[in-house]
């Protein structure tokens, strides 16, 4: 493992939009409950999503909605069943895809750590 490298038991502090969040060494936040909206536009953009649509939106919400909900992330099943659209779309809509755009942007824990 070189420098620039992180494993994936690591954590990162930043400060994103006033406030301190944690990351595992994926960049996935420990505390889903210090995600808000102003943190996932920034963290989209750092990805390379330069504008978070109303779509974004309703499939970020849907995540966090169901996460709170039921104490874990959607099953696809549930992803496509909640939002009408196919996990293809959605993860056409995310750089990253599913995990590392959608679910980061809503602020979930790892998919690791939900197991």
């Amino acid at each position: 493992m070189n420098a620039t490298q992180k494993r994936s038991d690591e954590r990162e502090v930043r400060k994103i939009a006033g406030r301190r969040i944690v990351f595992d060494g994926e960049g996935f936040f420990e505390d889903p409950d210090d995600w808000s909206e102003a943190a996932a536009r920034i963290l989209a953009e750092e990805a390379g999503l330069k504008t978070m649509t109303r779509e974004h939106w309703r499939i970020v919400m849907f995540l966090r909605d169901y996460y709170f909900q039921n104490g874990r992330a959607p099953l696809n099943k549930d992803l496509k069943a909640g939002t009408g659209l196919r996990v293809a779309e959605i993860e056409g809509l995310f750089p990253g895809g599913l995990k590392y755009g959608a679910r980061r942007l809503a602020g979930l824990p790892n998919p690791k750590s939900c197991m």
